[in-house]
């Protein structure tokens, strides 16, 4: 079953499932979280009912993430050959400790954009960069989960995409922090959330700049599973119902990788003009224009010496 949010021409933000190309309101304004928090029930019940009643014009809304604005959002680093290689690419080898725990940091619930929206540059970045991932959305609250209990936290999964701005970022975690400024300027999520018995185990994923060819993978890659990812995420805290769970980069998922296998002039990073494409079987496609960001606003004043 999919699940969308969207907003309609008043501004009003709707949830519904989608039956083929047409899209079905949940009667009444429940936003997807308020459909969460329980074994499912809440979540089927509204389904039945949304498919009771009249669609809406698909092409009439502005599709939202599916959790428009989620609790939380951790992002793992979860596929090996995307560690391996992004690695190399800053100089460094695998911590051995990445085979040991999974690895995550949190980024910006705020910054969270709909599959079709244009994506502005960060502010400063010369070196804009897409990632295609997969996130899980948890359905129920849990702490100190086991990876079987914490697989039945999940109430889908959305084709997520972490933007980020390589020299920003590189800059930033010199000082031993971060990512923070290289990542989280932007975050896509969508088009729809996608039930766990719907999602193909080895879905393929894959990326294009421009209509060419970029990045290909399977979902089957994972070194971690979401059920371990999502154990370490509850461990001595709570995940709760809207908190999403990314997967990270899959291998080749990223111009990082890319460029430094094949070299930066056959993998440009991304410019304003550009357009995204990001597909995961199952799970739909972000396609995203890119457009020019804000300028940097400078944090302290010149003065005169």
């Amino acid at each position: 079953m999919r699940w969308s949010s969207w907003s309609e021409a008043d501004g009003t933000v709707r949830t519904g499932i989608w039956q083929g190309e047409a899209l079905h309101p949940v009667p009444g304004t429940a936003s997807l979280v308020d459909l969460l928090g329980d074994d499912g029930s809440r979540l089927r019940a509204a389904a039945a009912d949304a498919a009771g009643g009249p669609a809406v014009d698909a092409a009439s809304v502005t599709l939202l993430p599916p959790v428009p604005r989620p609790p939380s959002v951790r992002d793992f680093m979860a596929f090996e050959e995307h560690v391996v290689t992004a690695s190399a690419a800053i100089g460094l080898t695998v911590d051995p400790l990445w085979y040991r725990q999974p690895v995550f940091y949190f980024t910006n619930p705020a910054a969270l954009r709909g599959a079709y929206e244009p994506v502005p540059v960060s502010p400063g970045s010369a070196a804009f960069d897409y990632e295609l991932e997969v996130a899980a959305v948890i359905g129920r609250e849990g702490s100190d989960l086991d990876p079987d209990e914490a697989v039945d936290h999940i109430a889908g999964y959305v084709l997520f995409c972490d933007w980020s701005a390589r020299d920003l970022q590189g800059e930033e975690m010199k000082l031993n922090l971060g990512p923070a400024k290289g990542k989280d300027s932007a975050s896509s999520c969508g088009p729809w959330m996608l039930t766990p018995d719907e999602l193909p185990a080895t879905a393929a994923m894959s990326a294009t700049v421009n209509g060419t060819p970029y990045s290909a993978g399977r979902l089957d890659a994972l070194y971690w599973s979401f059920g371990e990812m999502i154990a370490y995420a509850s461990r001595g805290t709570r995940v709760v119902p809207g908190d999403l769970i990314g997967s990270g980069t899959v291998g080749t998922g990223c111009i990082l990788e890319l460029s430094r296998v094949h070299g930066a002039d056959a993998y440009p990073y991304l410019t304003p003009g550009d357009r995204v494409r990001l597909e995961v079987d199952g799970l739909g496609a972000v396609d995203a224009p890119i457009v020019a960001g804000a300028p940097v606003v400078p944090l302290r004043k010149e003065t005169a010496r």
